[in-house]
């Protein structure tokens, strides 16, 4: 639930009790798309707000938290990626991270509201700047039937950029898109997923994700959580899988001499965001592997 009031953008969570509020400077644009109600604010301190169906989609000051971390810590796990997928993520903030990597040869956003990646290229420049990349791909349509379609084994990282597990999102997060997943991947291939609040979501989304993810055949999963202010609590996280490699050892020596800037990410964060906090083990418990938890 969202309201607008003596200036102030809040998002309610009603069945949490809690509220997050941004003091904005007028309302930039508004339209009912086929899929949602997309709305952007320009706000007094956090730059360009996107709503989508009243929730705080980004906004222009942290967004980089989100983007760096559910690409970055994938792909220099990654022992070599060449192709990735990127279903959502429609605001381009991912693609443009996952194309900071020389070593990726081909990238596809799938998305399935064009709207939002045309509103992204006005009112968020900024995430856009690798959509004229020669590696960058684009479709827009279902990425549930894409994933059904692919070519097996033609794939190296597959991120789920996605919204909250609820309308066009809420098959991303399904036993069967997994099982899709699996079988686009290469060998060494690597998924991750947005898994939504650590504090509010371990026993409930987290949970399903390594249950499901497990039952689809990857062999290992984590959670890394990581700050991020203007959703939920704060704090939010991703869940990667592996079909073969224990997903703690990484890249490191890649990670410390990337050839490109990061603002959050780098190779002590990635390090600290494979230790969960113990009521998240604990809440795992039978779900995390030895070498996972």
């Amino acid at each position: 639930m969202a309201a607008l009031n003596d200036g102030w953008f809040t998002e309610v969570f009603q069945d949490q009790g809690t509220a997050f509020s941004l003091q904005v400077k007028r309302k930039l644009h508004e339209e009912q798309t086929p899929f949602q109600k997309l709305e952007i604010y320009e706000t007094e301190t956090f730059g360009n707000l996107m709503v989508l169906d009243g929730c705080v989609m980004l906004t222009t000051r942290d967004n980089f938290l989100y983007h760096e971390m559910m690409t970055h810590p994938a792909l220099f796990t990654h022992r070599n990626p060449k192709k990735v997928v990127i279903v959502g993520g429609g605001d381009c903030g991912t693609l443009k991270e996952v194309l900071k990597h020389p070593g990726v040869e081909e990238a596809w956003q799938v998305e399935i509201d064009e709207r939002v990646t045309r509103m992204s290229e006005k009112y968020f420049p900024e995430l856009c700047e690798a959509n004229g990349d020669p590696r960058a791909n684009f479709f827009f349509g279902d990425g549930i039937q894409w994933m059904r379609d692919i070519e097996p084994n033609s794939v190296d990282l597959i991120i789920i950029d996605s919204t909250d597990p609820v309308g066009p999102a809420e098959g991303l997060f399904a036993l069967d898109f997994y099982r899709d997943a699996m079988l686009a991947l290469r060998e060494g291939g690597i998924i991750v997923q947005q898994s939504e609040s650590p504090l509010l979501h371990t026993d409930s989304i987290i949970r399903d994700i390594h249950k499901d993810m497990r039952k689809a055949g990857f062999e290992h999963v984590q959670t890394l959580p990581f700050p991020q202010p203007v959703y939920p609590t704060g704090w939010w996280s991703c869940t990667m899988a592996s079909k073969e490699n224990p997903l703690r050892y990484f890249r490191e020596e890649d990670a410390n001499n990337r050839p490109f800037v990061t603002r959050y990410y780098n190779a002590g964060v990635h390090r600290g965001a494979l230790a969960m906090p113990q009521f998240m083990v604990d809440a795992l418990e039978d779900e995390v592997r030895p070498e996972e938890g």
